[in-house]
């Protein structure tokens, strides 16, 4: 009798132990899946940033938000506008899903405050022609010296006159307005409170991406968000 308990015992751990082990192989396997499905370096916020008073591009009752917290004079933010945010627009921007916004970065000194509120001067003076002249500005960012002073007064100027109808004496006026000023300190409160430490910074409604270049991330994140309000 003793023997044979003993046996029953025995196979009674045994197949204890293998519904164990089979269990932590689900759970790795459940686990491993989920990382690829989520990037767990991307950071949740607890609410989006407010867009009220930024450039907007897109319906207004879009029901993702996307936010870039740029810097003209950034090399990654040109990359980025050129190869990440046209694909965007046609994807998302286009078909009413996705409503884009951009906020001034002030990470290369002066000539990003230049820059800033120049960009706000033209949101404010002629709101259409924003889009135009913040591509403009981008454009004139050299491809190779980007750490030369090339965004001044008159690249401004130069960039205002392909792309708006405003005066050279008129944007100048507006750049030194009280409304111009307040609204990139506006975008720098934002940076300090989302913790913004690289151009481009990207965030999708309340999360912000790792890595902004990873446009099937970009994706992922814009159509789940588009079916959780389904």
């Amino acid at each position: 009798m003793a023997s044979k308990n003993s046996s029953s015992a025995f196979k009674l751990i045994t197949l204890l132990t293998i519904i164990v082990f089979a269990a932590i192989a689900i759970i790795v396997v459940i686990s491993s899946n989920n990382k690829e499905e989520s990037n767990d370096n991307d950071i949740v916020y607890d609410q989006s940033p407010s867009i009220e008073g930024q450039p907007v591009l897109g319906e207004e009752a879009a029901p993702v938000q996307v936010v870039e917290f740029g810097d003209f004079k950034c090399p990654a933010c040109k990359a980025w506008g050129e190869n990440i945010y046209p694909q965007l627009v046609e994807d998302y921007v286009n078909t009413g899903k996705v409503q884009f916004s951009y906020m001034n970065v002030l990470f290369h000194g002066d000539e990003s405050k230049l820059g800033s509120v120049a960009a706000e001067a033209v949101l404010n003076l002629e709101p259409d022609s924003y889009w135009d002249f913040h591509k403009g500005l981008f454009a004139k960012q050299p491809e190779d010296d980007h750490d030369s002073q090339w965004l001044t007064m008159d690249a401004i100027n130069e960039v205002a006159g392909e792309t708006t109808s405003i005066a050279p004496e008129a944007l100048l006026a507006e750049m030194q307005t009280k409304e111009v000023i307040e609204a990139v300190n506006v975008d720098t409160t934002l940076v300090n409170e989302y913790e913004v430490k690289l151009t481009p910074s990207i965030m999708i409604n309340d999360t912000m991406l790792e890595d902004p270049f990873d446009y099937e991330q970009i994706k992922r994140l814009i159509d789940q968000a588009l079916e959780e309000q389904e």
